[in-house]
């Protein structure tokens, strides 16, 4: 079989066996976490973002175009710094290949070397023996070989071995691979992806048999329906709507044909706020918070209709929520957005003074559309993003890029704990923003954390070497204690802090399924150990990790 060409109807069906297939390996590609704890979700983080995208894209028989909507959804569907890097990869890809309605093999040769350029420039301090790598190695060191008479899948073919070869060398490049024994997991999901692609052009098809395969392709499950009680005749309605739609641009004398988009979003501001707005060919994507959806819906009806259209109620949604949970209400002069893993580090957050708290209960790791929409629903003079978690930073980074929100920034909070002591150090009724922002970040650089899991592989790290099934410690992701006692490793894990000895003070964060009389036994030891010490528990609900300790130095 010789395919010198394919349309956008055969990258779709490409994109999703590339889907299926990292789908049916993504388990194994979770499983090369270089720590020995069970949040290694590389391969879940990058299905849902390519899941995203093709969910977001309708098909086209152009593949220029149909790739714009794949990128476009998986910048906003990006989960985790794998995740975004993958939505940097199709962007490049998409760039290259925007014009075109037929890929050959060196246009996407092309893209290909377009794509890792992306990815590199995307991230402030690239690091080698990543995904990064493989992309780039796996291009350049064929990019040459291609004649007027290379198939597709003959391309296809030198590049995914080349990335394979490139993927084995990944633990020379970076230590802590070799230290643990694992190749990158980015690296090997993205192989995956184009795998599954190479193997659709010689008709083999992957099917990953689960509801979060089959979500991932076709979409998400519609939400549950509003309690439609929360809003009645005596209610005000201060929030306003959402609105969403995909509007076809038309052409026939019943319509403008002029149509600009810069002129079209400066007419929606007149409207709204929160305003996302893409067009790809003749159809543009809207998303704007609006009290006047009668003067958006005739705006666009001077040049086309309507192909997809939602309008959601946001004092609905506002009331359901209410349940003393402080929701953004007026402008303030500083916003806090937070992500965490939980319910109860949702309500500790909440009551610590967050504007609004993205739960990432079900999937770990926030998207950048989270963090769109948490933007969207804050006016303030600045606003704070505090991610709690390392693998969120570039989620949150890329929602303020594609917002072009100017008065936000992220706070690179890399746990909770982190998070905490950032939002204990604020003083809320400064008016000075930047003072405020100042003592936040303070408190977050003092913050020493100490995470108490199960290990779920044997691993060593500098002289520390643990058993899976063993209690260990982390601090500040570094395995610095091990035992069969979950009590006797927190202790010997709080010794491993430098001048633990003089700390006057800790909270602590339960775990989701942790018995309340651990408590009780934790404190009591902790006394015996540290007299000093004075801890403060606060049931966090967190999965992963039973216990978080969170020190202030």
């Amino acid at each position: 079989m010789s395919t010198m060409k394919i349309n956008g109807q055969q990258l779709e069906s490409m994109l999703k066996n590339g889907l299926n297939n990292l789908l049916c390996h993504r388990e194994e590609v979770n499983k090369l976490n270089v720590f020995p704890v069970a949040d290694g979700d590389t391969g879940t983080n990058m299905s849902l973002t390519l899941g995203h995208g093709l969910s977001s894209a309708p098909s086209k028989f152009e593949a220029g175009p149909y790739l714009k909507s794949v990128s476009d959804g998986m910048l906003l569907g990006a989960r985790g710094n794998s995740g975004v890097i993958l939505s940097q990869l199709f962007k490049g890809l998409y760039l290259e290949l925007a014009r075109c309605g037929w890929i050959s093999p060196a246009q996407l040769r092309n893209a290909l070397i377009r794509s890792y350029k992306t990815a590199y420039a995307s991230v402030i301090h690239p690091v080698e023996g990543t995904i990064l790598t493989v992309a780039r190695e796996g291009i350049e060191h064929i990019r040459f070989q291609l004649t007027r008479q290379t198939a597709m899948e003959e391309f296809l073919s030198m590049y995914v071995a080349e990335m394979r070869k490139s993927l084995s060398f990944t633990p020379e490049l970076l230590p802590v691979l070799k230290e643990s024994g694992v190749i990158d997991s980015g690296a090997y999901g993205y192989i995956l992806i184009f795998e599954g692609m190479l193997d659709k052009l010689y008709g083999k098809e992957h099917k990953a048999e689960t509801e979060e395969a089959a979500a991932a392709v076709i979409g998400p499950v519609a939400p549950e329906p509003a309690d439609l009680h929360l809003f009645n005749e005596n209610s005000v309605f201060e929030e306003g709507y959402c609105m969403e739609f995909i509007l076809q641009l038309l052409k026939n004398e019943n319509y403008t044909q002029r149509f600009v988009l810069r002129q079209y979003i400066d007419d929606l501001k007149l409207y709204g706020k929160s305003l996302v707005v893409v067009q790809d060919g003749r159809r543009v994507k809207v998303h704007i918070h609006t009290f006047k959806p009668a003067k958006v819906i005739t705006l666009s009806q001077e040049f086309g209709e309507f192909l997809t259209f939602k309008l959601e109620n946001m004092q609905l949604q506002h009331n359901e929520v209410l349940q003393g949970a402080a929701e953004p209400s007026g402008h303030k002069e500083l916003s806090v957005i937070a992500a965490v893993n939980g319910d109860g580090m949702e309500k500790t957050f909440r009551d610590l003074g967050c504007d609004v708290v993205i739960n990432c209960a079900e999937t770990l790791n926030a998207s950048t559309e989270d963090f769109i929409r948490a933007l969207g629903k804050v006016s303030a003079d600045k606003i704070v993003i505090l991610p709690n978690n390392k693998n969120v930073v570039m989620a949150a980074d890329q929602a303020i890029r594609l917002s072009e929100v100017k008065n936000a920034e992220v706070l690179p909070t890399k746990s909770p704990a982190e998070g905490y002591f950032a939002l204990a150090m604020d003083i809320q009724d400064s008016a000075d923003t930047d003072l405020r922002v100042k003592q936040m970040r303070n408190g977050m650089k003092s913050t020493v954390t100490l995470t108490e899991s199960v290990a779920t592989k044997d691993y060593k790290n500098g002289g520390i070497s643990c058993k899976a099934g063993e209690e260990i410690v982390l601090l500040n992701g570094r395995l610095v204690a091990a035992s069969t006692d979950w009590c006797d490793c927190i202790i010997s894990g709080l010794k491993a802090v430098d001048g633990i000895e003089d700390v006057e003070s800790c909270v602590i964060f339960r775990g989701d399924g942790v018995p309340d009389e651990h408590e009780a036994i934790l404190g009591e030891r902790l006394s015996e150990a540290f007299p000093l010490l004075e801890v403060t528990f606060v049931y966090g609900g967190q999965s992963v990790y039973r216990f978080m300790i969170g020190i202030s130095e």
